[in-house]
């Protein structure tokens, strides 16, 4: 089996390849990641040591994928900037990386007749939805999970635009040039093998800043601390697209809400306390009221059609997770320092 991962020395990629590369026998997996991002080269030389190469182009350049030799069961797309602020300044990288880039695998796909799993975002739903469910939770104390088919009328972000766009683009090549896909729609990924930098995720800042005892902020919302996320740990991610690789036809032309789910839902406060418990230290928390306009309050993945479909649930809760992460990070610790 061939397989390309875009976006290979990210965190979801590298975690990909490395996991499949261990599960699957005779496997041959291609990644492909710009580099763009200095912990990328650290992940770089670990895929090396396991015999997997990775092709330094920049998928959100026009055809660049039309000189790889490569042809690939798979392409598992995982590239894309994954800052959502950084949509607000720079709008054009962010439409070629995430965006453009689509259209390039989805031109590789068809000439090598290659099936595609997707991994878009959770912030194709609309800003003002997200407020509307955290009120609704705040005052029943009761959870509205987003599902495939909420609504999404309404602005997302630029980077939640280009994620929507691109599982339009895919629906497109499907009907058109008939390309097989999955659509995976993740919510917050976590787990080793983030560096606790802004841009990947609060999960990760908030063990590698109470680890090393450095402060953090309640941004937005009062400052209360309460907002919520569903956290999905990267080693269910990967469990359930090796199903979606050996059992492609169950999962064929679908779309799928792909998250940690109400059990593990969590606001910042009781994430601050697991923190702080594994650690055993404690940081100074400041408040600020105001936040991004591109901040949300809730988001928590519904699983019941991916359930439905293959009976796959998260194994791992957020205690053992987070374990995982403080782990990873106290091992790595001198390492990972040089990335700040």
């Amino acid at each position: 089996m061939k397989i390309i991962i875009t976006g290979g020395c990210g965190f979801i990629g590298s975690s990909l390849c490395l996991f499949l590369k261990k599960k699957i026998r005779n496997i041959t997996i291609l990644s492909i990641d710009n580099l763009s991002k200095s912990y990328s080269k650290f992940n770089e030389k670990i895929l090396k040591k396991n015999r997997i190469n990775n092709e330094r182009i920049d998928l959100g350049k026009f055809n660049s994928l039309k000189n790889i030799n490569f042809k690939a069961d798979f392409i598992i797309d995982c590239s894309a900037e994954p800052a959502v602020e950084i949509s607000r300044k720079k709008v054009i990288k962010v439409l070629e990386g995430n965006f453009l880039s689509t259209f390039n695998v989805l031109e590789k796909a068809e000439k090598d007749h290659s099936k595609i799993i997707f991994i878009s975002s959770s912030r194709v739903y609309p800003i003002k939805t997200s407020y509307e469910k955290f009120k609704i939770f705040k005052k029943e104390q009761k959870h509205s999970p987003y599902t495939e088919t909420s609504d999404f009328k309404g602005p997302k972000t630029i980077y939640g635009f280009t994620k929507y766009s691109s599982e339009k683009l895919i629906e497109e090549y499907n009907y058109s040039k008939n390309i097989k896909y999955i659509i995976n729609r993740c919510g917050l990924v976590s787990g080793p093998g983030q560096f606790g930098k802004v841009e990947q995720g609060l999960v990760s800042l908030w063990m590698w800043r109470h680890m090393n005892k450095k402060k953090l902020i309640y941004i937005g919302f009062q400052g209360s601390g309460e907002q919520i996320r569903d956290v999905l740990f990267v080693q269910d991610l990967c469990e359930l697209i090796i199903k979606q690789v050996r059992n492609f036809s169950i999962f064929q032309n679908n779309l799928y809400c792909i998250g940690g789910g109400i059990k593990n839902a969590i606001n910042l406060k009781n994430l601050t306390k697991i923190c702080s418990k594994i650690t055993q230290n404690k940081v100074n928390i400041s408040k600020q009221k105001t936040t991004s306009i591109y901040d949300i309050p809730y988001y928590v993945s519904s699983l019941k059609k991916i359930q439905k479909t293959c009976n796959w649930k998260p194994k791992i809760d957020l205690n053992k997770g987070l374990k995982q992460i403080y782990d990873w990070m106290k091992k790595n610790n001198n390492k990972i320092k040089k990335f700040f």
